[in-house]
């Protein structure tokens, strides 16, 4: 499989109505702020025992240094890598995840789980968990505001398998049979932020945080 980050979006783009230049800047903003230390923690973690208990984590810790709004920007950069780059090791970046979507009170706001499930969408079916975040951030929200409804036929959250219903790769853990139907292109780019060699298999290190965001949408 190849990364999201060289997929073309055309097919998947107009799943929400666009959001404002200026509201997606400043998400980005607030992603960057955050990503070094993210992409420190999340190294950290991979090398380290993976039984050991959240709070005793690199990630763990960084959560605990961030007020509301730096959880949900960290929130948002991991599962922006997580959906970006599917296809190589993710566990330690879905579990952060996982670990967010539970904190209740932290002030989500339709337009961040707009984001969120846009880069959902893009990444495709493939991509595990791909719902967690954007879903538990949208039930945080008043019932009017919930964004679901905008999304097309086609791509919704419901019409997920449950994560117990997957099959994944026992060393891994990337679901199979669940290819998106969109063609791959190879992005130079993703595949340094990625950490492979050469365009070959992942070295498991994460390099160049501020890549993490694409350049595409990064100017400003």
């Amino acid at each position: 499989m190849a990364s999201v980050a060289g997929r073309a979006a055309a097919s998947t783009r107009d799943a929400f109505p666009p959001l404002p230049r200026a509201v997606v800047q400043s998400f980005y903003r607030r992603m960057r702020a955050v990503a070094p230390a993210a992409v420190g923690a999340i190294e950290r973690d991979r090398a380290a025992d993976a039984e050991r208990a959240f709070a005793d984590t690199a990630c763990g810790r960084l959560a605990r240094s961030l007020d509301d709004a730096g959880l949900r920007a960290l929130g948002m950069w991991t599962h922006h890598w997580c959906m970006r780059f599917y296809d190589d090791d993710t566990r330690v970046g879905r579990r952060l995840v996982r670990e967010i979507a539970v904190r209740s009170g932290l002030g989500w706001t339709a337009d961040e789980v707009r984001w969120m499930l846009r880069e959902s969408v893009w990444a495709g079916p493939a991509a595990a968990e791909r719902f967690t975040l954007p879903r538990a951030a949208a039930a945080q929200l008043p019932p009017e505001e919930r964004p679901f409804g905008e999304l097309r036929p086609g791509h919704w959250p419901e019409s997920e398998p449950a994560e117990g219903q997957r099959t994944a790769d026992p060393v891994e853990g990337h679901p199979t049979g669940t290819e998106p139907d969109r063609p791959a292109q190879s992005d130079p780019s993703a595949e340094a932020t990625s950490g492979r060699a050469g365009g070959g298999e992942p070295t498991g290190r994460i390099a160049g945080a501020m890549a993490l965001v694409p350049r595409q949408r990064r100017a400003g």
